[in-house]
């Protein structure tokens, strides 16, 4: 069984459409399940939230999603310096205004956590857990640099066992990691990418008889589209110059 996943979006909407033409190639017919931060950053949270609902895609609440849903009073955002602390709060007021009733109600509606049994429940195989920051926020930063005994720890809150896989996403940057059977999967982003490729980012999940194999995507996208789209909006003009160096800049 093939599944994709794509997460941290951010209102990306050519790179979300560049991920749907390439995955026509890659992986025909395979369901797609996205992990969430659908909006936030570029001028396109509507669309892309529109996009996903009308293909029927499911996914799971990013802290974006359900801070933009509720209008908590910042994203739960952690970044790396004052300035882009700044700007992420000018990111999520503007956001926040922009993002129609309609789609704050499906954002509102996503779960907080997937479980996914490719095989099927009638057979002992693999589950597939989808979250966004980790088994208990949506906000926490799960980097690669993590040690095993705490990505066990995660494991075991989410009542994960050997041979199943916990897929996140958050940080925007994508990484694998097998500790004792469990697959620890970072899908990375589709829109804005920060381990300086500025590519659109997801994965490709193959279950088949117990064994899991983990396959990182990355597409090339209308980049100029998509500055452009922020430069034309009322957003910061930096956004655009991130995706530009895949946040390396």
């Amino acid at each position: 069984m093939r599944l994709v996943l794509l997460s941290d979006v951010h209102a990306n909407l050519p790179a979300l459409e560049a991920v749907f033409t390439d995955l026509q190639r890659r992986a025909p017919g395979a369901p797609v399940y996205h992990l969430g931060d659908l909006v936030g950053y570029a001028p396109w949270p509507n669309e892309v939230v529109t996009l996903l609902a009308e293909r029927g895609i499911p996914g799971v609440a990013g802290n974006y999603d359900s801070t933009v849903a509720t209008g908590y009073e910042h994203c739960g955002c952690r970044y790396e310096d004052p300035v882009q602390e700044q700007l992420s709060h000018v990111s999520y007021a503007w956001t926040l205004a922009h993002t129609s009733e309609i789609s704050k109600q499906r954002l509102g509606a996503l779960p907080f956590r997937l479980d996914l049994r490719p095989l099927g429940g009638h057979l002992a195989g693999p589950t597939v857990t989808l979250v966004h920051g980790n088994p208990v926020l949506n906000t926490f930063y799960w980097t690669e640099d993590r040690g095993d005994v705490f990505n066990l720890k995660m494991a075991r809150q989410a009542g994960i066992r050997s041979g199943d896989v916990l897929a996140f996403g958050h940080t925007h940057k994508p990484w694998h990691r097998v500790v004792e059977g469990v697959h620890f999967v970072n899908t990375g982003s589709v829109g804005r990418p920060k381990d300086g490729d500025w590519r659109a980012g997801y994965v490709v999940l193959d279950v088949e008889d117990g064994r899991v194999s983990v396959e990182f995507g990355r597409v090339e996208y209308d980049l100029e589209r998509a500055m452009r789209g922020i430069r034309e909006s009322d957003l910061p003009d930096d956004f655009a110059e991130y995706l530009r160096t895949g946040g390396a800049g």
